[in-house]
């Protein structure tokens, strides 16, 4: 007899699980930045028309495939064609090998937010606090260890009972603590000793309109190499999330008004999180410290600025890195159910088996990445010219090469040796319409493929 497949209440249920899931530490630490170095508005523009395009036709392939076959990726893809499990393997590796380092910066956001919660936002503030903290032996492991066992909670709760009311209850404080925070960034303002005054309304502009003026197509490819590169991270394509939370769909959902959706709310979170970090951020550290990226921004430049924010620095604090939490935990939560997905479909282990066994082997990685700032410290330069150490030789295997040879493999088999016809017929079983079905067929057979081979190549430092 089948075993009943886990699922989600409703197509609300896979929305909001399937946004919280993309709301992440991508939006928060990455978007800004690229939206602050390629131009503003520009990088925004380009960024918005990709999404619609080449970020939602992968969203939805992985979606379907996960629907059609109710199998998680380390699985689907064998059920598809025999001859593409290799894809599953590399599916279900990617989101073992994140889980471990998100998790260590997970333990970095819990370390930040008891620091501001106990009134430590000063200490926070010295620019060795960071860098003294990462360099411990035992305190980044502890806290990374927290951050796991919040995330193993939820998973254990199941689809429903876990993922998906955890989803409902911290999205909506989530975007309302973006809100909060977007809303006060905005009356900033700062006069420098020479009397130059710099309001968050200067910041906003910068944000938003166009800066055209080292315009070329150069720049330009620049700006679309990094949006390609931010929509992996934003909308969790080739994680093997997408496929799983597809499987767990009921068959009446509509998905293509779903994919939508969660394309659209991805978007917009991620202007809120710029509307939120750039205008502060150019308001008491200027153009230079706008372009602050990844722990950088916000572990060593966003805690200066909270102090410079005076004594409600420590409640914006407080509240931000509150807001970093809920949006890791999102993330890590399905990251996780990723695996376990894979683990119960391969190997018919029972759900609390799987989620321990991934458990453990996610501590004694992300242990490693830990002690990767101390015991095993060293330096090597990547391919892309980025000096490294055991998180960031993780995050490039996973983010820069494994999960572009995932979507070029998931464009090749359902563009030309399946026929794409396979994934509309999935979208539109109930009779829902599917217009940007033409666009679909271009980007899956020849655009997407096209782009995700020169971001390949760039981040192999080929191009």
């Amino acid at each position: 007899m089948e075993k009943k497949r886990n699922s989600f209440t409703g197509s609300l249920g896979f929305i909001i699980a399937a946004a919280a899931s993309a709301v992440g530490l991508g939006n928060i630490w990455r978007f800004p930045y690229f939206v602050a170095r390629d131009g503003g508005g520009l990088f925004i523009v380009v960024y918005v028309i990709l999404a619609q395009t080449f970020g939602y036709a992968l969203l939805t392939t992985e979606v379907a495939i996960g629907r059609k076959t109710r199998q998680s990726a380390l699985t689907a893809y064998g059920v598809l064609n025999k001859k593409a499990r290799g894809l599953g393997l590399l599916s279900c590796l990617v989101p073992i090998i994140i889980l471990s380092y998100y998790c260590a910066i997970g333990g970095w956001v819990v370390k930040y937010l008891l620091t501001f919660l106990t009134g430590g936002g000063e200490s926070a503030a010295r620019p060795d606090y960071f860098e003294g903290f990462i360099s411990g032996t035992v305190q980044p492991v502890v806290m990374m260890g927290v951050f796991l066992l919040l995330t193993v909670v939820v998973v254990l709760g199941g689809v429903d009972k876990g993922i998906e009311n955890f989803s409902k209850i911290v999205l909506p404080v989530l975007v309302l603590l973006i809100i909060v925070i977007s809303v006060y960034s905005l009356t900033l303002s700062y006069t420098d000793e020479n009397g130059n005054v710099r309001t968050a309304l200067q910041g906003l502009k910068l944000l938003f309109i166009p800066d055209l003026s080292d315009f070329s197509i150069s720049n330009l490819g620049i700006v679309l190499m990094d949006a390609m590169g931010q929509l992996f991270y934003s909308l969790s394509i080739a994680m093997g999330i997408l496929i799983a939370y597809g499987s767990y769909m009921r068959d009446d959902t509509d998905l293509t008004k779903a994919t939508k959706h969660i394309d659209f709310f991805d978007t917009f979170v991620a202007l809120l999180a710029a509307i939120m970090i750039v205008p502060a951020v150019y308001v008491f550290q200027g153009k230079e410290g706008m372009q602050a990226s990844g722990p950088g921004l916000i572990f060593v430049t966003l805690p200066v600025v909270f102090q410079q924010m005076g004594a409600i620095g420590t409640v914006i604090g407080s509240m931000f890195f509150a807001l970093v939490l809920f949006a890791a935990l999102t993330s890590s939560v399905s990251i996780l159910e990723a695996v376990v997905s894979s683990f119960t479909d391969r190997f018919h282990m029972k759900r609390t088996s799987a989620i321990l066994l991934e458990g453990v082997i996610c501590l004694a990685m992300g242990t490693v990445v830990c002690l990767g700032y101390n015991v095993f410290m060293f330096d090597i330069v990547l391919p892309n010219g980025a000096h490294a150490q055991i998180l960031d030789i993780l995050d490039f295997i996973s983010n820069n090469l494994m999960m572009p040879v995932i979507s070029i493999g998931t464009c090749i088999l359902v563009g030309w040796i399946m026929n794409p016809r396979v994934i509309i017929e999935e979208m539109t079983k109930n009779g829902e319409s599917f217009k940007p079905k033409g666009i679909f067929l271009a980007m899956i057979r020849f655009v997407a493929p096209a782009f995700l081979v020169l971001l390949l190549l760039k981040a192999t430092g080929l191009i």
